[in-house]
Parts: structure tokens; C-alpha cells; sequence
């Protein structure tokens, strides 16, 4: 059949199992956090952002039936897991797990890193937890006017090609997005917490290398919910 096919068959592949893990990940996510109180969007701030943070990248019955699993009787019980490396080329690298077995999840997240010239260490501290949103529009000065109004903790609110980007803290993420949606601001981009470095790091092309087959490798791993790392050209 030739290359071409050979190369479209690799990419179509890719491509699912990629969309298997976000789907994977989504019902992990939704599920431990309608667990963790009531399954309900409107009355569980952690389910409400877990449902926005992939509600563009998953149908909607994914979502729905995560959470009606944690409406049954199912009691598996995911854990959360955050560990901490300095990876090839002294970057820096947290990787977050959810998993029902959080020994597998640290064996496994450790012998990826590792492999890949990595070793555990503390760089949290590089790091910033944030709530970020992100949306089309251009209207910068009154997004910040009403988040401010609202009683939104916002870090910063940025206007760059079309695109806006609003930093909060990461509990008041719900109240932002709020407050975007009576601005009329309904078609988020994206909407969740996430770690933010202070600075970044530019690998050569031999810790390069290493570092994106780590992070491929992490991204096939079960258990890996959220990988953050400060390389710039990655």
C-alpha cells in the first residue's frame, strides 16, 4: 500500500490512542470528583471545573458517565499522587497521578523519569498554581473589570492575537468563569488549574530528545493525570 498509507495509518493511530488517554484521564478525574461530594455540577465546585477543564476535548457522554458511575455503587477509590523531578538538562518536572493504586503510580512515574536521565528533587518551588482561562475576544480592560468586581483574585489578564488569558487563584477559577459567562463569554478555550514555572530552560537537541520520549512515555502511563515541566522549546 506504500508509504503514504503507512505514514496516515501511524498518525490515525496516534491520534486515537492520544484521544483515549484524554477520555481516560477525563472519567478518572470527573468521577473521584463527584465522589468526593455531591454529583452535582451546581453544588460541587470540584466537579463543576473538573467537567469545564475537559469539556472541549471530550464528548459529553464521556462526562456523563463518569458521573453516573460515582452516582452507583462503584467505591473504587483514586488517589492523588504528586511527584517531583529534575529531568534532562537540569528542567524541572512535576507529574500528577490518579490512581486506585498509588505504589504502581510512583514505581512507574520514577522508572519513566529516571530512564530518561531524571532524578527525584524538590522544584515545586519553581512553580506557581493557578487558575487559567483562556478565550477569543479582544475586549482585555472589561474582562479585568468585571473579574475585579466580582471579587476575583486575579493574578493578570493578558490580550495576545485575539486570544485572552486570565490568571487566578486556583479556588476562585469557578467564580471567574462565572463572572465571564454574564459578560456573555460562554466558548472557553480552556479553563483549569495548572502549575506555572518562573523561569524556563532551553534544552540542546540530546536532552531534547530524551525529554520528549519521557514525556511520550508519561503520557502513555495510566496512572499520569497532568505532567509540568519549565522547558521552553519542548
Amino acid at each position: 500500500m506504500g508509504r503514504h498509507f503507512e505514514v496516515r495509518a501511524a498518525a490515525m493511530a496516534a491520534s486515537a490512542k492520544a484521544k483515549s488517554a484524554i477520555y481516560m484521564r477525563a472519567s478518572k478525574e470527573i468521577y473521584a470528583a463527584a465522589k468526593s461530594g455531591v454529583p452535582d455540577p451546581e453544588a460541587n465546585l470540584a466537579l463543576r471545573s473538573a467537567i469545564e477543564k475537559y469539556r472541549k476535548s471530550c464528548p459529553r457522554d464521556v462526562i456523563d458517565r463518569a458521573i453516573e458511575k460515582a452516582k452507583g455503587g462503584d467505591t473504587v477509590a483514586y488517589i492523588p499522587g504528586r511527584y517531583e523531578f529534575f529531568g534532562a538538562g537540569n528542567s524541572y518536572v512535576i507529574v500528577d497521578t490518579l490512581s486506585d493504586n498509588p505504589n504502581r503510580a510512583l514505581v512507574t512515574v520514577r522508572t519513566i523519569v529516571t530512564r530518561k536521565g531524571g532524578k527525584m528533587g524538590n522544584v515545586a518551588y519553581n512553580f506557581n498554581n493557578l487558575g487559567v482561562i483562556d478565550f477569543k475576544g479582544e475586549n482585555r480592560d472589561e474582562v479585568e473589570e468585571a473579574l475585579i468586581l466580582g471579587d476575583v483574585d486575579v493574578q493578570s489578564v493578558t490580550l495576545e492575537d485575539g486570544m485572552i488569558e486570565v490568571l487566578v487563584a486556583p479556588s476562585d477559577l469557578a467564580k471567574a468563569t462565572d463572572v465571564l459567562k454574564d459578560l456573555g463569554i460562554v466558548d472557553l478555550e480552556s479553563a483549569e488549574t495548572t502549575m506555572i514555572p518562573n523561569d524556563y530552560v532551553t534544552l540542546d537537541e540530546e536532552d531534547l530528545g530524551k525529554f520528549h520520549r519521557m514525556l511520550e512515555e508519561l503520557d502513555e502511563a495510566e496512572d499520569v493525570q497532568a505532567v509540568y515541566h519549565n522547558v521552553e522549546n519542548a
